[in-house]
């Protein structure tokens, strides 16, 4: 059949997609804890085998957050029709807390217009459902293809991804014997193609003091004063060498072509009360104060380069505050990625934008982190983009809302990739 039938096949399930993404979005997959992660595989799982697809449930004990009260639940649909290529929607199902300032109920799915609201609306159950919408549409319009489709709903990306795509790489569901395209539908809206994202280190730095009474300080040794010093070296030295870093991939926002550093958190002294107590405090010298670093860094720097920077600034407090020590801890860190313009997954896409929207793709790179850093260093499959629909600047925001009309156009990208990498 031609690309129109496809289209055609696509636009037919309007109404599908609008009820798919509700259904999603009215199961609470929150994370943390990971609520619900099993009752949006198994809703997947019931809708993909009447399709025809083989359905994997798999749990990856033993990651971080896994538990009987919260078991980390995947989903890994496969329909294959013989030799050839295999195309992979990969979507994570999990989404991040409420948060403040809804007007409307999270998890209602309300429709108004052309907007469906609700917490993971956006970031990333639309995409998902419009991955499940476009494989269905290709597959009515040509159940004679060459080659395998596969669909995946994995937990904890809005955690780090170890208990999902990180757990299914190091076993082989990534790798390029198995599947040769990836396509992540996250939010990067339907006429941008995501290439990769930077890198990221995320390090809790201690230091160290001496607890005393808090009416003869100079009897102990203050480390949330020691902390503040460490606070102005990075504001004097480290933001401004931070601010000439600049990088040649196509980051979005523009103001992430430079390299970050956010101060996550900040905590010193004693710890903090139980909500609704009115006790007062001990007046005591703090002896301890941590920050959390989220170091974003680009392609053009090394990771060792990173952490020495950070070193260098502790060094030189250490240098001139009598007393002063520290503890420095990695917590976190991924590699920057990126495909190449020229690979596959990214000309196809970039064809089918242009048919489906009339107008070129915008090639870009994530501000932050996905799963295609675990496909690419674990997996070892470089052939992997995020295409979706959604704006990114509305994700982990309250009333979070998908467009429909964006959640269809990109359903027709996603099934004229099909139609074009499995002929």
């Amino acid at each position: 059949m031609s690309d129109s039938a496809i289209l055609a096949e696509v636009a037919a399930r309007r109404q599908e997609l609008i009820g798919l993404t509700q259904d999603l979005i009215r199961i609470p997959t929150l994370n943390p804890p990971g609520r619900n992660y099993r009752e949006i595989c198994d809703y997947l799982a019931t809708r993909l085998i009447a399709q025809g697809f083989a359905v994997e449930l798999l749990r990856a004990h033993g990651t971080p957050g896994d538990s009987d009260a919260f078991p980390r639940w995947n989903l890994v649909a496969r329909y294959e029709t013989g030799p050839g290529s295999c195309v992979h929607f990969n979507s994570h199902h999990d989404v991040v807390e409420v948060g403040h300032g809804w007007t409307r109920d999270p998890f209602g799915a309300a429709v108004e217009g052309d907007r469906i609201y609700g917490r993971g609306a956006c970031d990333m159950k639309g995409g998902l459902a419009a991955s499940v919408i476009a494989a269905e549409a290709f597959l009515a319009a040509r159940p004679a293809f060459r080659g395998a489709i596969e669909i995946s709903a994995t937990a904890d990306e809005e955690t780090g991804g170890y208990g999902g795509v990180a757990w299914l790489a190091e076993r082989g569901y990534f790798s390029p014997a198995r599947v040769q395209h990836v396509l992540i539908p996250e939010p990067l809206h339907k006429d941008r193609i995501c290439l990769g994202h930077r890198g990221v280190w995320w390090a809790e730095v201690e230091t160290h003091g001496r607890i005393a009474h808090g009416s003869m300080p100079f009897l102990g040794d203050s480390a949330i004063r020691h902390m503040g010093a460490v606070l102005e070296e990075i504001e004097d030295r480290l933001y401004p060498l931070l601010a000439t870093k600049r990088t040649a991939m196509p980051v979005v926002p523009e103001g992430a072509r430079q390299s970050t550093l956010n101060i996550n958190s900040i905590h010193g002294g004693e710890p903090e009360p139980e909500p609704g107590s009115t006790a007062l405090p001990a007046p005591c010298v703090a002896d301890r104060c941590r920050i959390v670093l989220d170091r974003r860094y680009l392609i053009e720097e090394s990771l060792p380069e990173v952490k020495a920077e950070i070193a260098a600034v502790l060094e030189r407090v250490k240098a001139r505050r009598p007393g002063f020590s520290y503890d420095i801890r990695t917590l976190f860190e991924v590699q920057p990625t990126m495909a190449s313009p020229e690979a596959p997954i990214v000309t196809s896409t970039a064809a089918a934008i242009e048919k489906v929207l009339h107008r070129h793709a915008e090639h870009v790179v994530s501000p932050g982190t996905y799963d295609q850093k675990h496909i690419d260093r674990i997996g070892k499959l470089s052939n992997c983009i995020a295409y979706g629909p959604g704006l990114l600047h509305l994700a982990h925001q309250p009333d979070e809302w998908i467009g429909i009309q964006d959640m269809e156009d990109s359903a027709k990208v996603m099934a004229l990739v099909l139609a074009d990498l499995l002929p």
